[in-house]
């Protein structure tokens, strides 16, 4: 399920050559820690087995893509090259750094196969909100949201076979935090991910749009880690989901929003934006509200260690963050919460955001993606900058520290669901 590789085999197949897939493992990336490091390597392990009964050599190669990718085009004699995109900086730079060192006779095409909609398709410009965008998608949807083909055993094998990897060796090459440990619920790779979206499909969906909000129940896909890993399709989730319309329309219209619109307009923000992370990045709005509330007396002040460990004042947003450290998770509407709270007790918004997404980056298993850094929702992943910032919102009524930046309370989230609840699970134990 994924539109690069099969770019790739149809070249492949066009001009009677082998096919190779090469990983390029960087020793650090962002907050990346030995938690996300497993998760990708262990999925990783199953592409290679699949690899290897379609006939197709999988490489890894240790080290960043400039300064193994070029090397191992020319000892194999490669034709051809097709990576996948990502909107954000280091990605994209990979990319540029490769192509400035590949010999000039080696095209390089890049595909967009984590959209559904192609980045640079969907729209030419930065989109203003949700709003802006979803005709723009919707329009577009009957040309991309279609079944994949299949890849095929291929018929052309190459000269000489892959070197085994040597997959626990690979961790002796990372330079990550081994403190932060694997989670137990979410178990790598595409089958398990799959079977995760059945599952889904099976006893969640039908609430998906009564109880998606409510941290106490069961009703979202908890699909975003392997998404994020492209362990499996959001398109292949999206054509599952769908089949179940006429059962549940209300469910799969509200998935398809969070999946497609809310998820791609997160992407056209990072593309198009190149201070995603940052208040720069910010309407003209919003940055100006919160220069003018950023001298304003804050009733909490806490460092990162406290927010880190969960030693606030306010018991939900610590079970929040608990939820977040132990599980690689924290449920989308109170991940909304978490942020605000922590612009809320900062000493300025440029620190709550450096704050939210180190501690996003870190300890979810989705971070470090175009939807941490933006939507509250999509498949409950973070939204730093719209909590934060206001990006994809409008201005509310003017209050203290946040100005018109959208404001929320313990008391609201309790109006929403059972807060005690969700504060006995987490508990923190002493």
């Amino acid at each position: 399920d994924n539109w690069a590789f099969l770019y790739a085999q149809r070249l492949a197949l066009k001009q009677e050559l082998p096919l190779h897939v090469c990983f390029c493992l960087v020793p650090r990336f962002l907050e990346a820690t030995i938690r996300h490091y497993r998760f990708m390597l262990r999925g990783l392990q199953e592409v290679a087995e699949e690899c290897a009964e379609l006939n197709i050599s999988f490489h890894l190669l240790l080290g960043y893509a400039k300064d193994v990718l070029p090397a191992f085009v020319a000892e194999h004699g490669v034709g051809g090259l097709v990576t996948d995109f990502s909107p954000l900086r280091l990605p994209r730079q990979w990319v540029e750094d490769v192509r400035e060192r590949l010999p000039e006779d080696v095209p390089f095409a890049q595909v967009d196969a984590h959209n559904i909609v192609p980045c640079w398709v969907a729209s030419p410009k930065q989109e203003y909100s949700a709003r802006t965008i979803r005709g723009k998608i919707h329009a577009q949807l009957p040309e991309f949201l279609t079944e994949f083909p299949p890849v095929v055993r291929h018929p052309h094998p190459p000269s000489c076979p892959a070197e085994p990897i040597a997959w626990e060796a690979c961790y002796s090459s990372l330079q990550v935090d081994h403190s932060v440990k694997e989670v137990e619920w979410a178990t790598p790779g595409t089958a398990a991910g799959m079977a995760v979206l059945k599952s889904f499909i099976a006893e969640r969906l039908k609430s998906f749009s009564t109880h998606r909000n409510d941290p106490n129940k069961a009703a979202l896909s908890n699909l975003s880690p392997w998404l994020h890993f492209g362990q499996v399709s959001t398109q292949r989730a999206i054509l599952e989901v769908q089949k179940h319309r006429r059962n549940y329309k209300d469910s799969v219209d509200a998935f398809v929003e969070e999946a497609v619109v809310r998820r791609e307009l997160a992407e056209n923000f990072c593309y198009y934006n190149e201070n995603y992370d940052s208040v720069q990045g910010a309407y003209d709005w919003a940055q100006t509200t919160l220069k003018l509330h950023a001298k304003d007396k804050r009733p909490y002040l806490y460092s990162l260690q406290e927010l880190e460990q969960g030693t606030t004042h306010d018991p939900l947003w610590n079970a929040a963050q608990l939820q977040m450290v132990q599980e690689g998770k924290m449920h989308g509407f109170l991940r909304m919460y978490w942020a605000k709270k922590i612009l809320e007790w900062t000493h300025s918004p440029e620190e709550a955001l450096q704050f939210a997404i180190y501690l996003n980056d870190r300890y979810e298993l989705d971070g470090r993606d175009p939807n941490g850094y933006l939507t509250p929702l999509s498949l409950c992943l973070a939204g730093c900058l719209w909590s934060i910032c206001g990006i994809h919102d409008q201005g509310w009524a003017e209050r203290p520290i946040f100005g018109k930046i959208r404001y929320m309370n313990y008391a609201g989230c309790k109006r929403k669901f059972d807060v005690d609840q969700f504060e006995r699970r987490y508990a923190p134990t002493h």
